[in-house]
């Protein structure tokens, strides 16, 4: 897989104490830059930027994936296999409410993946998913 450059993805938050005590607590995300209406946050490797809102976001829609309610806007990172289960036991243990709990879907086919989906405080979801073999990221 070639390398590839970082992302830039802004995103809206109510609260930035929690938003930053979330994001640098819960998943290990280096502060960068800030200020007292956006944080920058090293979201494995990508920058990823919160920025205070008073709007009311809204709770995304979701369309039916594999039985499962998968919220239609969300963001995430594909971890390692093995990261991706260390994570996702470290999210159970500091009580993690999970939109879609972690599991594994497509089991001995081709793309078998882990996924799993959560909110952060101001309800953004995120997504974190490992594949079996990462030359099914993209297969067809």
């Amino acid at each position: 897989m070639p390398q590839i450059r970082p992302f830039h993805l802004a995103f809206p938050v109510y609260d930035l104490d929690k938003t930053r005590k979330f994001y640098e607590d819960i998943l290990d995300c280096k502060i960068g830059r800030t200020s007292d209406k956006w944080i920058d946050f090293d979201f494995f490797g990508h920058q990823v930027t919160a920025h205070l809102t008073k709007d009311k976001i809204q709770e995304p829609p979701a369309n039916e994936v594999d039985g499962k309610a998968v919220p239609i806007k969300h963001s995430g990172v594909i971890l390692e296999w093995q990261q991706w289960h260390k994570f996702a036991d470290k999210l159970r243990s500091n009580s993690i409410e999970f939109i879609i709990k972690p599991h594994i879907r497509f089991e001995g086919q081709a793309g078998e993946q882990a996924t799993m989906f959560f909110l952060d405080p101001s309800g953004n979801a995120l997504e974190f998913k490992a594949f079996k073999d990462d030359s099914h990221i993209f297969r067809k």
